[in-house]
């Protein structure tokens, strides 16, 4: 079986992360630690100092000492960690949505990196890099033999700066050289198309960009389907991983015209933010039909959670993945930062959705390729080991792998959709009851 990861040659992997963002301080210390706490420490600093001095080679200290932090970190659940500098900027380029790149989306086949596509207007495009075409060496090296991370990060570079890539080319009898000079990549968080009468609309992750992205998307539907012609728009978020919990927030707004969208609680009791909706529904009412599966986790159930809950849009497809926990980003100056879990997040219900996911108002299962039948995957946030047990947490998680095909003649789930919108089929729960919705608890 061939496997394929999609992603953007830059700074980082967009989307990789199942984590909600939200950035900050380290703010006041905790409780100064105990006296037993200082001899735990102690034995700890013994430890390092003997197999510092006796390993029967000598270690890497530095590895030593981040594999010490993230075990440290990782006993507490899966999504807190240590980020060193390196990692730490990765973050910061994911987030930010545009980096120092080449523009193309790649995927690993027979040991070459496969070009899936190349972005538009970018340097990649512009030197005549085509989707099919096999990387077989970068700057001169091998590609057989390297992950796809490890070509990636050699790809990987500061703008401005040359990169030579050897490629074959179906119908070429000799391999190709193709320079290229990597640039700024601007990556589109959302994508959109215009379905003859309604509008499609996917957000692929939640960066710095995507809520302008998603106002510029409905603004372009519109002005290509006249008012009374458009049936209504999708909005798809599966495998959409989360991103950036204000983000969240602002698509959320984007469609709804007031009540509280999600509210985050922490360790004490008062440590409580809500966060509400502004006046304005940019898509003027039309009827809504989220597309959700096993892949859609954090700010990406944020945003279902709050639609559902308001009875603004009919959610559609399988359960969410479960993941109802925010980060919090500490810098740590020239050493990285910490990503530490310091909330759990809630539905205008007041319904926390760790372990639970989020239930679709009409379950329509997308058929699975050969290829995938019988495969071995986590399916949701419970299935993570030592995750944060949820007070509602379900033992079934997702309840199948999260799977869109390439291809929409083949997604039974946006058919589906787009049959609900155009009434060609019917469904109590399409469109929602606006007087069901749930009063937020302010």
């Amino acid at each position: 079986m061939i496997r394929k990861l999609s992603l953007l040659l830059a700074g980082a992997l967009i989307g990789a992360s199942t984590v909600s963002l939200v950035y900050g301080n380290a703010g006041s210390a905790a409780n100064a630690a105990g006296t037993e706490t200082y001899r735990q420490l102690a034995i700890f600093g013994d430890i390092f100092e003997r197999v510092r001095a006796q390993y029967v080679t000598p270690p890497d200290e530095k590895e030593l000492v981040e594999s010490a932090i993230n075990g440290m970190l990782s006993s507490l659940d899966p999504h807190s960690s240590y980020l060193n500098p390196e990692a730490a900027q990765d973050m910061r380029v994911q987030t930010k949505g545009e980096f120092g790149g080449l523009g193309i989306e790649v995927t690993m086949e027979n040991e070459l990196v496969k070009v899936v596509a190349p972005i538009e207007d970018t340097p990649a495009a512009r030197a005549g890099v085509l989707a099919g075409d096999l990387i077989e060496k970068i700057d001169g090296a091998p590609v057989r033999g390297m992950t796809l991370s490890d070509a990636v990060d050699k790809m990987r570079g500061p703008v401005d700066t040359p990169i030579e890539l050897t490629i074959l080319r179906e119908g070429q009898p000799k391999p190709l050289t193709i320079t290229i000079v990597r640039d700024i990549i601007k990556v589109k968080a959302v994508k959109y198309r215009v379905e003859e009468d309604v509008g499609y609309l996917k957000i692929t992750s939640f960066t710095e960009k995507t809520t302008d992205d998603l106002r510029e998307a409905i603004e372009a539907i519109q002005a290509e389907v006249p008012e009374d012609e458009l049936k209504g728009y999708v909005l798809d978020l599966r495998l959409n991983p989360g991103g950036l919990l204000d983000q969240a927030v602002n698509v959320s707004d984007i469609f709804l015209d007031r009540g509280e969208i999600v509210s985050t609680r922490g360790r004490e009791p008062g440590d409580i933010a809500r966060f509400s909706a502004r006046a304005g529904d940019l898509a003027d009412g039309k009827p809504l039909i989220v597309l959700i599966n096993g892949g859609s986790a954090s700010a990406s159930e944020i945003v279902a959670g709050a639609l559902q809950d308001h009875r603004r849009a009919t959610l559609l497809g399988t359960r969410s993945f479960g993941k109802g926990s925010v980060q919090t980003i500490i810098p740590l100056g020239e050493n990285g930062a910490l990503r530490l879990t310091t909330a759990l997040y809630y539905t205008p219900s007041g319904q926390s959705i760790q372990g639970k996911g989020i239930t679709p108002d009409i379950r329509v299962e997308q058929p699975l390729p050969e290829e995938l039948q019988g495969l071995d995957v986590t399916r949701g946030e419970s299935e993570l080991p030592g995750h944060i047990r949820g007070s509602e947490e379900s033992e079934e998680g997702s309840g199948s792998i999260a799977y869109v095909p390439p291809d929409p003649a083949d997604d039974l789930q946006l058919a589906h959709a787009l049959d609900l919108l155009r009434g060609v089929k019917t469904d109590p729960a399409f469109p929602p009851n606006p007087d069901k919705a749930v009063m937020n608890n302010q």
